[in-house]
């Protein structure tokens, strides 16, 4: 099975060296020195890795064969492709290939279907989960763990626990009308009440929680 593991960025140097676009949880496996790599176009391999560095945060490659710039800027765009057994998996239990999850049916924590995972998109700091719901809208569902609590391959399925709004817009109307008018009595018991005025601090937990992370593409 083929999963798409990286992409050529521009040229770095002269002497061969192109920035790459990671989309691989295991780039010392999928894009480490050794390794060969399909592309997109086929024109422009398969490659192989001949070294590779981090440099500025970015992955740095090289590829035998790509001795100077002009060879490394013609590269460009180039998308990379990993042949993989389609039983493999990530080491990490909390990580999944894309193959894993595309297809699985989509639920909230009561059971209530949404429709079915049919993408996930890498993009630089967070992955997203595309849904597409039983009408055939889709949305896109941040994949990480305060939302996406439960991937349950076994089952075939994943367990959402949404805000308001995110799968259906007309529920965060309804949160945005319920929280105006607890303000309201919130105001009004305070001007009444003894001591208004007077504030206690309490702690609120964020909201932000641990990015779910996800292979290859």
């Amino acid at each position: 099975m083929q999963l798409v593991v990286g992409k050529i960025g521009r040229a770095h140097g002269i002497k061969g060296d192109v920035s790459v676009e990671v989309r691989t949880d295991e780039p010392e496996l999928r894009l480490g020195p050794g390794a060969v790599v399909l592309t997109d176009p086929a024109s422009a391999g398969p490659l192989t890795v001949e070294s590779g560095k981090v440099h500025s945060g970015r992955l740095l490659l090289r590829f035998a064969g790509v001795n100077d710039r002009n060879a490394a800027e013609a590269l460009r765009g180039t998308v990379l492709i990993a042949e993989v057994d389609p039983e493999e998996t990530p080491e990490d239990p909390e990580e999944y290939y894309d193959h894993q999850l595309i297809g699985l049916d989509v639920v909230l924590l009561d059971g209530t279907p949404v429709g079915e995972l049919t993408e996930v998109v890498h993009l630089p700091y967070q992955d997203l989960l595309t849904v597409t719901k039983d009408d055939g809208t889709e949305v896109l569902v941040p994949f990480v763990t305060r939302i996406v609590p439960t991937i349950d391959l076994e089952n075939q399925r994943v367990v959402l626990d949404p805000p308001p709004g995110l799968i259906d817009a007309a529920d965060a109307e309804i949160a945005r009308g319920e929280s105006e008018e607890d303000g309201a009595d919130d105001e009004g018991v305070a001007e009444g009440a003894p001591g208004a005025g007077q504030s206690d601090s309490a702690e609120v937990d964020g909201a932000g929680g641990d990015e779910r992370t996800e292979g290859e593409a």
